[in-house]
């Protein structure tokens, strides 16, 4: 195909189509007319020889050519629009067709990302933002490529090629229900913690029933009964409220999901778990590099908005 004659519009089209499955929507998104964008689809049908949206009742719906091309077409058009802002200064009031992507685990998705929204929206209302999960088999091919901005977790463990920085430290706390029989006493100790049934929070499909804590039991000789896992930490408080469950969370998430009929306790002093670094993780090669400055720096503003707590105090 001899590039010279393909409009580059065409592809920002294609683009504005298949977000919106609407030929007025996507010309509203465009500030075009609607016939143009007509003629523009009919263009891109001709181009690549195929339908790429067909109309249904729920709207005009991508053929699986139009699947296979939408990813390629974004990466292409994020790399041009890179490139036409390299060198200049990185204006995020003015900004316009930039998209950040950000991969989070659970945690930060419930405990950071909401403060990083408000910053954006405040800071940068023409910039999209797009949140996915943090897979750690895959985070750092994605950084390399760029088709991550930059990761947030706890317990990252960054290849010397990235660039890692601690943006705060959280702790451990336990959670149960407020009027649970076993749990009417000041304080939770080892004895009952080893005892009661747990829910715990497993992010991975391995089958493993074991988390952080397990690993401070080992070296005391104990273990814990792991009565129920679930895939997602917002789970954990609806699966003790009620039961005979207790759980061991992170304190800022188990601030945000407060129910007002559980209760926390802090861990027994003899676990020794200590807190841990929630950082974000970033690559040093970006294409550009004013833009990524300023998104780091909207985290760090973003963290000072959080109401951080030294320690969990159990509630009365």
């Amino acid at each position: 195909m001899n590039l010279t004659a393909v409009d580059l519009n065409l592809l920002v089209t294609f683009e504005a189509l298949y977000a919106t499955r609407n030929v007025t929507a996507a010309a509203h998104r465009l500030h075009r007319a609607q016939p143009s964008v007509s003629n523009a689809l009919s263009r891109l049908r001709t181009l690549f020889g195929d339908e790429l949206f067909v109309r249904s009742r729920d709207g005009m719906q991508p053929t699986v050519l139009a699947d296979a091309l939408m990813p390629v077409v974004t990466q292409a058009l994020e790399q041009v629009r890179h490139a036409l802002v390299m060198g200049l200064p990185f204006d995020p009031a003015n900004a316009e067709g930039w998209r950040v992507t950000i991969a989070a685990n659970d945690y930060a998705s419930i405990v950071l990302i909401p403060h990083v929204v408000a910053q954006m929206r405040k800071q940068a209302p023409g910039v999209d933002l797009q949140v996915i999960a943090l897979d750690r088999d895959t985070i750092y091919r994605q950084l390399d490529d760029g088709s991550v901005d930059l990761a947030i977790g706890g317990h990252l463990q960054a290849p010397k090629r990235m660039l890692r920085e601690t943006l705060f430290q959280d702790e451990f706390v336990c959670i149960a229900d407020r009027n649970h029989p076993r749990l009417r006493r000041k304080r939770l100790d080892l004895a009952a913690y080893t005892t009661l049934p747990h829910a715990l929070f497993v992010p991975s499909n391995d089958g493993s029933r074991r988390g952080v804590i397990d690993t401070q039991l080992d070296k005391l000789g104990l273990r814990r009964r792991v009565a129920a896992t679930f895939a997602h930490v917002v789970a954990l408080p609806f699966a003790v409220r009620g039961t005979d469950l207790i759980a061991t969370l992170a304190t800022q998430v188990a601030m945000q999901l407060q129910l007002d009929d559980l209760k926390r306790w802090p861990l027994p002093d003899e676990l020794n778990v200590q807190a841990f670094d929630v950082d974000m993780v970033f690559s040093p090669r970006t294409r550009d590099e004013a833009a990524a400055q300023w998104l780091r720096e909207c985290l760090r503003t973003a963290v000072k908005g959080m109401t951080i707590r030294s320690g969990p105090a159990p509630q009365a």
